[in-house]
């Protein structure tokens, strides 16, 4: 027989590394409400005893007035059968006691599970577990982030708790279970210092201050992308002359040599020579950059950042949950639009799902990267901290887009009300380096590696075709760029690049490989193994520094990859706003080029 559990609980009280202690998952936990914005499975057994496990997400009532609540409440609804564990932040108890309350309306086994004991102890805050499950009538039980016995104490409650009669509803009046909650606590929390952790109120007056808050955004920002441009570039380095012995050693077998030369060239300078491309490119600035961006958000930046820019965003028509999304966007496009369920309302999430390919993702920040190392570094001597200075420039201007495209979309297409934005900052924390580690290399790096090289290897092959099946004497590659070229260059850029972001729809990552191709004109990829010798094809080519801003600027604004727009389609179940959310940004990132390569034409 197994015994059904669910996890419910307010947006970062531990609840999702409550799961994972329990499970052996490697469910991503985060700092900010509506990470999980569905339910996580799992299973675990204890004792010859089978139990199932969901974690839903994050909610601080189960009243339906966001997709997370309406998602929690709903399903604790459908199943009253299911013992309900209700994960308290031990520092915050009166606030996460109504999810408690509300749970023993709906539901008949409900038990109490007071977490992260070890940070409430630091601010002086003590507990006392036998008084408040002698007031709530369920079994109580309390961990800590490094407690080794959360399995043994959670089954230990479960077996202790007792089917109750409920009312099976919830009530409407939200103040009747504040009330409740705060007569609850009274005598059950007992405080040693009436005043938050000095160091949480002097970070807070840095990262928060009126005067400080963006500096330091920015600051940390470039400081991030100095650390990822100046340590890939040895790994990079590194990969593309191991790539290049590799190839040379394949090209040389008997078995490649004795391929016809269609095939091989297939195989060889189409296939191979663009996963190693992608490999080379991706590999060391995600390794580097997903660590150093988890570690922000472990020690608990991230959800501030958030909280700041609510109040643009409330001036733009939508709240500060947008900020989340637009952080889950740096990662992957399609995360965020995924994230955008925790809007408020249905025109706040066409917005934010509208709006979120405005920010580069890790496909596009390979391109970024590649073109200011190669026409910006050269310029300067400081080429590391210019060139996170130009990268942080670069998605300051993505989120400007972001902000202005917002409110031109309430104000004019999509008009409603924007809620307030709800958020318990989390206390700082020292972030546990090697879980870390392991987490971003498998649950990001190496699973968005692995998706560029699904898409890279057919996509190699295409392109090769594409180059050298000739038709009257030209390739089908040239008659595209050849279509396409007086757009291109009204751009500052040409039919080939156009092609590339076309061919690139898969995926973004393959963008650079079909321009390479395009431009070596039907031969191989042969000796561009490096971003010195791909600089030097790129000029032979017509490059100078102005092609590579009009680069940098369509790179940021265009379509979303192929996946992201199947993403939208599933997420606002319309063809219109779908529709829109490819042409916006493409429409967007045309008239900046033009205008930027309209006034540049005018001064040379």
């Amino acid at each position: 027989m197994t015994d059904s559990i669910i996890l419910a609980g307010n947006p970062n009280v531990g609840k999702s590394t409550l799961f994972n202690a329990l499970t052996g998952m490697r469910q991503h936990t985060g700092n900010w409400p509506g990470k999980t914005v569905e339910s996580a499975y799992g299973t675990f057994k204890y004792a010859g005893q089978n139990y199932s496990i969901t974690d839903l997400p994050g909610t601080y009532s189960f009243s339906p007035d966001s997709a997370d609540e309406a998602v929690a409440g709903g399903y604790v609804k459908e199943h009253t059968d299911s013992a309900v564990v209700v994960v308290c932040d031990a520092s915050a108890l009166e606030r996460s006691l109504i999810l408690a309350l509300q749970s023993m309306d709906i539901c008949g086994r409900v038990v109490l599970c007071v977490n992260l004991l070890d940070e409430a102890e630091r601010k002086g805050i003590c507990i006392d577990l036998e008084l408040l499950s002698e007031r709530l009538s369920i079994p109580v039980f309390g961990t800590s982030i490094k407690d080794k016995r959360k399995k043994q104490k959670l089954v230990s409650a479960l077996r202790r708790s007792i089917p109750a009669d409920c009312p099976g509803k919830i009530r409407n009046d939200r103040f009747y279970y504040v009330e409740k909650a705060e007569e609850i606590c009274h005598g059950v929390i007992t405080l040693k210092n009436d005043h938050k952790s000095s160091f949480d109120e002097k970070a807070d007056r840095i990262f928060l201050g009126k005067y400080t808050a963006v500096p330091c955004m920015l600051i940390l920002l470039a400081l991030l992308f100095y650390i990822t441009l100046v340590l890939s570039s040895y790994p990079s380095d590194f990969l593309y002359g191991l790539f290049e012995k590799l190839l040379d050693y394949l090209s040389s077998s008997p078995l490649i040599k004795a391929m016809p030369p269609m095939l091989s060239g297939m195989i060889i300078d189409g296939m191979l020579k663009v996963l190693c491309w992608v490999t080379a490119v991706m590999l060391p600035p995600m390794a580097i950059f997903f660590p150093l961006f988890t570690l922000l958000e472990d020690f608990g930046y991230l959800p501030r950042a958030a909280f700041w820019l609510d109040e643009p965003f409330r001036k733009c028509g939508t709240c500060g949950k947008q900020a989340l999304t637009m952080c889950m966007g740096l990662g992957c496009n399609c995360t965020g639009i995924t994230g955008c369920r925790i809007m408020g309302n249905e025109k706040e999430k066409i917005i934010s799902i509208i709006t979120n390919s405005f920010i580069p993702c890790n496909g596009r920040f390979p391109i970024l990267i590649a073109v200011i190392t190669m026409f910006f570094v050269p310029l300067a001597k400081s080429a590391g901290f210019i060139s996170a200075l130009i990268l942080s420039a670069v998605i300051s201007l993505s989120v400007i887009a972001t902000f202005l495209i917002s409110r031109l979309l309430s104000r004019c297409f999509i008009k409603s009300e924007s809620k307030p934005f709800i958020m318990e900052l989390p206390s700082y924390r020292k972030p546990d380096t090697l879980r870390v580690l392991v987490r971003s290399l498998f649950d990001r790096t190496l699973f968005v590696l692995a998706r560029a090289v699904s898409v890279a290897a057919p996509a190699g092959i295409i392109i090769w075709l594409l180059t050298h099946i000739d038709i009257n004497g030209s390739s089908i590659f040239n008659y595209m760029t050849d279509f396409l070229d007086p757009v291109g260059r009204l751009m500052g850029l040409d039919g080939t690049v156009l092609t590339g972001f076309i061919l690139g729809l898969p995926a973004n990552e393959i963008v650079v490989p079909v321009i390479m191709m395009g431009y070596l004109s039907g031969s191989s990829l042969e000796n561009y193994t490096s971003l010195s010798a791909l600089a030097e094809l790129f000029r032979q080519n017509g490059w100078d520094v102005f092609t590579a801003v009009s680069m940098v600027i369509f790179t940021v604004f265009h379509w979303p990859c192929s996946t992201a727009i199947i993403t939208i389609k599933k997420e606002t179940e319309s063809l219109k706003w779908t529709a829109v959310s490819v042409l916006l940004p493409a429409l967007l990132g045309f008239v900046l080029c033009v205008l930027f390569n309209t006034i540049v034409n005018l001064f040379r």
